[in-house]
């Protein structure tokens, strides 16, 4: 007899699944502490939350009984006037892991790449490998800069795609216009993560309208806050978007996102004066890591920091902090095997993460 595991596509039987977030009980439970005593900047998440406009709103919303509308015609007019573009360009999803899971859906199938200069997000990877496409590294340099002739050199016929976030996950530079465009004249779809858009105010999106082969996807995850609820948003050409209205589920956004991202909306000097709070605590984290020796933080305009550690000591210093409740991003990789990422959380945390990592690095 058949076994169900012969049945499942050959592609998918040994996927490296991408390594998500545990909660804060496992956390707690493995470093032997209280939930509450854990210091969990591991994510990227935004230390404050949501705006108390999106808690209420939630509250008082009367009809999670209906389902979502599947034109998402309130959201796309909402977030038209916001970004100043179409709303036939707009597509929102399940956070942007969604739209960047229909767009390789859309454009890679068995035996196609993308190209993705690394190190970067891992969820390109991942979903390419879901579609059965090959996910092709093409190194940054020294300075975790885009190297675009080595970019375009690795142009193939079988190349469908780019994939890279500005500012880069995990190093925090921005790809500068130039080096965009640069991707964009090799005529495959170029796709620019701009998850970190807030941190930073630098963006592509004015060039959509001149590239069609380019997508630029934002969330409200990081900047308002809504990671939990999972929303995110593309912008594209409308021959794509039209596309992606047609295949994706009816109800992707829930109606919970929805009702979230419209009171963040109208709660923005609210939120963006906590993003301002954020880039000051990044400036102040950054100060103070530089000031530890054999630590080397990487300069960033995100919502976090790279940093460089004594030369085979990455991972024991990483355990290291999570032995104390101090969880941070370690990758592991040959290029990123003595590094940590860390998110900018509260001042009381990034003084603990301070003090932590320079009695581990100096023991």
């Amino acid at each position: 007899m058949t076994s169900v595991q012969d049945l499942i596509v050959p592609h998918l039987r040994a996927l490296n699944t991408y390594q998500g977030v545990d909660p804060m009980e496992v956390l707690a439970e493995q470093a032997g502490i209280a939930p509450e005593d854990v210091i969990r900047l591991n994510g990227n998440e935004n230390p404050y939350g949501p705006s108390p406009r999106v808690v209420e709103a939630l509250g008082k919303f009367q009809h999670y009984n209906h389902y979502p509308d599947p034109g998402q015609r309130r959201l796309r007019e909402a977030l038209s006037d916001y970004l100043e573009v179409d709303p036939g360009r707009i597509v929102c999803g399940n956070g942007s892991d969604e739209l960047i899971d229909m767009l390789l859906r859309m454009f890679v199938g068995p035996g196609d790449n993308v190209l993705l200069p690394t190190p970067t997000f891992g969820m390109y990877a991942f979903n390419t490998e879901v579609v059965g496409g090959d996910p092709v590294s093409v190194p940054r340099d020294d300075n975790f800069e885009i190297d675009l002739e080595a970019v375009r050199i690795a142009v193939t016929p079988k190349t469908k795609a780019v994939f890279l976030a500005s500012p880069n996950n995990p190093s925090g530079n921005v790809a500068t216009e130039a080096q965009i465009q640069g991707l964009l004249e090799t005529g495959v779809l170029v796709v620019v993560d701009e998850a970190y858009y807030e941190f930073c105010g630098e963006s592509v999106l004015p060039m959509v309208e001149d590239y069609p082969n380019l997508v630029v996807l934002r969330t409200f995850s990081k900047w308002a806050g809504l990671a939990g609820l999972r929303l995110g948003l593309g912008v594209m050409d409308p021959a794509i978007s039209q596309t992606m209205m047609s295949m994706k589920p009816p109800y992707n956004v829930t109606l919970p996102a929805e009702v979230g991202l419209l009171a963040s909306l109208e709660d923005r000097p609210t939120l963006m004066s906590r993003v301002q709070a954020i880039v000051q605590e990044r400036d102040r984290m950054m100060s103070l890591l530089q000031q530890i020796p054999g630590v080397d933080p990487w300069p960033s305009r995100a919502n976090f920091i790279l940093c460089g550690l004594p030369e085979g000591r990455g991972k024991e210093i990483f355990e290291g902090l999570c032995r104390r409740g101090i969880f941070l991003r370690y990758f592991g990789n040959a290029r990123l095997q003595d590094y940590i990422r860390i998110s900018v959380g509260l001042p009381e945390e990034t003084d603990a993460v301070i003090a932590a990592l320079a009695d581990l690095v100096g023991a």
